[in-house]
């Protein structure tokens, strides 16, 4: 029998590489690091933790009287890197934690790592952030391969665009990793141009994506309910007005519209005047959900009325399950809390198809 292959989960959150790992199968964790107290104790309670290394700041570890394993994973922080944020790369403090991560793998020599990142990581200061990233990578005797996969791709109904990097040592495994196989997405197709407010999009296609203060007030998901009383939806449109405060937007002026309710469809930020994802505010039936993000307020529009999703369905659009979700609840009671980490979290599913390509390339010595 293969014995397991060891890795040490770095920036852990709540366990997404964890638990992708876990469902690939053939992966052990031997140790984990994570500087948010509320993810440590959240992911103590997901797993088995008992036997395992912990470090609550990567900046503190030791390589030297860690235990041996053969492949590092971590999604470094993405907010010097990221569109949604000020993007000053290394001059963030955040950013200088990927020389860190540099150094553990200098010392500890594993036989593969596996980042992820913001796909902003690839354009900051025009190339030259990757490229130094690039170089370290590479002056420690990787070959790195890297790809932008969708989760959208990989059965969740949620867009979330992430860059993966692979570093191994086995130079005859060069370039047997990416892409992975998966269900591309298709773009959303728009069926009316115009500014942002104004665009039809088709219900072929795919959504936006969900980050980590998507939740609560202070996380500004926030709870949007149509001020009207009994809201109806009718063939007129209601009287325009100069003041208009009632229903989803909550704005001053005429914010006076029609909606056109089949089904139950995701919602966008009602109250800003320009989102950021795409310029959209509202979903077509069945459509994936907006990316879950920081800044950005999610929903669900039914019979003219808005509610939030709750923690747990962001939890699923991440891809962990309602088990998961409660044992990771019982000892966390703030919503969020429990949303911020979803935000923060990678993909399960991603996660899990990578791991079986890794596994299959680098350590049994094949392609499934």
């Amino acid at each position: 029998m293969t014995a397991a292959i060891k890795f040490f989960d770095c920036f852990a959150g709540i366990g997404g590489f964890r638990s992708g790992l876990e469902k690939a199968g053939g992966y052990e964790c031997i140790g984990f690091c994570e500087i948010d107290k509320n993810a440590e104790t959240a992911y103590r309670a997901m797993y088995d933790t008992e036997k395992e290394v912990f470090y609550n700041d990567i900046t503190k570890i030791n390589a030297e009287e860690m235990p041996d394993f053969d492949l590092f994973v971590g999604g470094f922080p993405c907010q010097p890197f990221s569109v949604a944020g000020k993007r000053r790369g290394f001059e963030d403090t955040r950013g200088t934690l990927f020389y860190h991560i540099a150094r553990v793998i200098k010392h500890k020599r594993p036989a593969a790592f596996l980042l992820e990142n913001v796909p902003g990581l690839l354009s900051h200061g025009e190339g030259q952030t990757y490229l130094t990233i690039l170089r370290t990578l590479s002056e420690l005797g990787y070959c790195i391969e890297w790809f932008v996969h969708n989760s959208a791709g990989f059965g969740v109904p949620q867009s979330r665009k992430r860059v993966y990097i692979v570093g191994y040592l086995r130079a005859e495994c060069a370039g047997k990793i990416f892409p992975v196989e998966c269900l591309a997405p298709k773009n959303p197709k728009r069926l009316i141009d115009g500014p942002q407010g104004s665009r039809v999009y088709s219900t072929d296609g795919t959504a936006v994506t969900q980050c980590a203060g998507s939740g609560g007030g202070g996380g500004k998901t926030g709870l949007y309910i149509d001020l009207n009383a009994d809201p109806e939806l009718t063939e007129l449109a209601r009287c325009i007005l100069a003041r208009y405060d009632a229903g989803v937007s909550n704005h001053r002026g005429s914010a006076s519209g029609v909606l056109v309710e089949e089904q139950p469809c995701a919602v966008l930020c009602p109250e800003k005047e320009k989102p950021r994802q795409n310029g959209r505010r509202m979903k077509n039936p069945n459509e994936p959900m907006f990316t879950i993000t920081v800044t950005d307020r999610h929903g669900v529009v039914h019979k003219g009325r808005v509610r939030k999703l709750m923690p747990i369905e962001c939890w699923r659009l991440q891809g962990f399950t309602d088990k998961q979700f409660r044992a990771a609840s019982s000892v966390i009671k703030s919503d969020g809390h429990l949303y911020k980490m979803a935000g923060n979290a990678v993909t399960v599913n991603v996660i899990e198809a990578i791991g079986r390509k890794i596994k299959a390339v680098l350590f049994d010595g094949g392609v499934e």
